[in-house]
This record gives C-alpha cells, sequence and structure tokens, in this order.
C-alpha cells in the first residue's frame, strides 16, 4: 500500500521544510524537503528533518565525520557501496562510518522521512558523487 503525504502528517512532529533546490538539487533525483532542526555553533552538531517524495533519492555521498540517519515515517531505503540496500521504516536507526560511500532515498511508492545527523562536523562538508540511476534504483525490492 502506498504511503501518501496525507499519511505522513498525521505521524510526523518535525517541519517539513523547505524544497530542495539550486545547486543542492543537483544531488538529488525527485523532490526532497529540508528542515534543520539545530544548526547553530555552539553545539556543532548540525540535524535536519529530510523529507522524499516516493522515488525520491539522493547521490551517492560521503561524510568525512559520519552521519546517523533516524527513520520517522513511511518507507524508504539505505544503501553502502557494494553492500545490498537496506529496507528502512519508522523507528530504525542506521549509524553510517565516516568516508563510507552510500545514498537514502524514499520507496517506489511511499514518501519517507528520516532526521539527519552530521557527527564530528569539523571534519568536513559532504563529498556528493553520481546519482543513484532508476536502472539501480528500479533493481530494488519492496
Amino acid at each position: 500500500m502506498m504511503t501518501t503525504a496525507d499519511d505522513l502528517n498525521e505521524s510526523v512532529i518535525f517541519p517539513k521544510g523547505y524544497k530542495v533546490e539550486g545547486a543542492l538539487k543537483d544531488y538529488f533525483i525527485g523532490d526532497a524537503w529540508i528542515a534543520m532542526l539545530v544548526a547553530d555553533e555552539e553545539y556543532n552538531c548540525p540535524v535536519y528533518n529530510v523529507t522524499f517524495e516516493p522515488r525520491a533519492r539522493n547521490n551517492w555521498h560521503k561524510h568525512p565525520g559520519g552521519q546517523i540517519l533516524l527513520v520517522t515515517g513511511g518507507k524508504g531505503y539505505y544503501q553502502e557501496e557494494g553492500k545490498p540496500a537496506q529496507l528502512l521504516e519508522a523507528g530504525d536507526v542506521v549509524k553510517i562510518p565516516s568516508n563510507v560511500k552510500h545514498w537514502h532515498g524514499a520507496g517506489k511508492d511511499s514518501w519517507f522521512v528520516h532526521i539527519g545527523i552530521s557527527t564530528n562536523p569539523h571534519a568536513g562538508d559532504a563529498v556528493w558523487l553520481e546519482e543513484v540511476s532508476d536502472e539501480e534504483y528500479d533493481k530494488l525490492e519492496e
């Protein structure tokens, strides 16, 4: 059964945020929204809510300091290079070590929402890489 945006409005407690556009849009396939929840130097731990429409995903990328994902709604995927994709649902936690090439995004018929936490941000910004092609994505099983 398809998870709709209205379904998520009932359960997601953080704001949807702004639609990804401009230069950042180059790192996403499909539409996504980002709301910064914590973005100040005092705490030095960026925390953001990301909402993906069905089939939307980000490019392959790496975080020099690592990343944590807390899934809060819908169904989606996380995949590390050379490993099979993992289906993610609300309540799942993904700990991504420093410099591990990966991508994440929505399921084929579901919106997907997660909290992203950039760990050790002093190590540097995300390094964006190639797209996850439709051909790669369409091979995923739900």
